[in-house]
């Protein structure tokens, strides 16, 4: 028999919000895998956080740097947000933001680029500052992009200061169009973008292993309606288009940004802007780092508290 541990009982809880016996319970009947264990009790109704990405939990920052039709985002964790706080931190963090656009994405590339005013790498200088603050801190990730004609637009939210902050938003607009509208444009799309989360530009462009996992979270529960075969079926394929795609597909998702009625889709706002801009406008690429996303940060009073309930440790 699988031994479910409170840290693992509490990163379920954290990601779908269900009580903790249920999630002790999710992940018991799925031998201890989280996934699976997610999707358990989504077909039981017991999820609270379906479409709710990993909880933010390491801290640091992340850095943007945006000019024209170019530009670049790096996520720097720290241990404690003490130390994200820390100029000398941030300095850092900006540093090597001001570096990625030569990296091209390529984390390697950027941790063994010279850090600017020393003889070392990135990577050796994030090392001696570990051993100066006292704290374990890593490059996380970083990505960029371009365009040959058209606007990069840059979004920072939770601002701490110029270009650093919790969560970092990059799109690329490729168009002829006219520089103005792109730029205000852009600046609007990277803030929807920022609040709204989506998954990929298009359905095309969806991972096809995350729509057969929506598919058959319906499917079970279309099953459990007690509807005939064919009626479930054309239920499923429905709530994909009217309820899955529209909420992580960027072009299909209702705009959020200023001057939006609350109806509009993305792609109706980027139709009207390419009235106003003279030229098509397409959304080549986007980039969304939150802090921490995907790490899970020890908590032990809490997970005591789990181990006492579920009768694990």
């Amino acid at each position: 028999m699988t031994t479910i541990s409170a840290s693992l009982v509490k990163e379920l809880r954290d990601k779908t919000g269900a009580g903790m016996m249920d999630c002790k319970a999710a992940l018991t009947e799925t031998k201890g895998h989280v996934e699976q264990a997610v999707d358990w009790l989504r077909k039981k109704g017991l999820s609270k956080a379906a479409n709710k990405a990993g909880r933010v939990a390491a801290e640091g920052l992340i850095g943007v740097v945006a000019k024209d039709k170019s530009g670049a985002m790096v996520e720097v964790n720290s241990e404690t947000d003490f130390v994200a706080r820390n100029e000398q931190f941030q300095d850092m963090v900006r540093k090597i933001t001001s570096l990625a656009p030569k990296a091209d994405g390529d984390l390697g590339k950027l941790l063994g680029l010279t850090y600017p005013g020393k003889s070392v790498t990135v990577e050796e200088h994030v090392k001696e500052t570990v051993a100066t603050i006292g704290e374990n801190m890593s490059v996380r990730r970083t990505v960029a992009m371009s365009v040959g004609a058209g606007h990069v637009a840059d979004y920072v939210h939770n601002k701490v200061a110029d270009g650093l902050g919790k969560i970092g938003v990059l799109v690329a607009l490729e168009s002829t169009g006219e520089k103005a509208v792109l730029t205000g444009l852009g600046r609007q799309l990277a803030m929807h973008i920022a609040a709204a989360a989506p998954a990929a530009i298009t359905v095309e462009e969806l991972d096809p292993a995350l729509i057969e996992r929506e598919r058959a979270v319906y499917t079970e529960q279309a099953r459990a309606s007690g509807k005939p075969p064919e009626i479930a079926a054309k239920m499923v394929e429905g709530r994909l288009r009217k309820e899955f795609f529209q909420q992580v597909v960027l072009m299909q998702q209702t705009f959020l940004g200023a001057g939006g009625d609350g109806k509009a889709t993305v792609a109706q706002v980027l139709e009207d802007a390419e009235k106003t801009a003279g030229a098509p406008i397409k959304i080549a690429k986007f980039a969304r780092y939150a802090l921490g996303e995907g790490i899970d940060k020890k908590d032990g009073d809490f997970a005591a508290e789990v181990a006492k309930a579920a009768g694990k440790q």
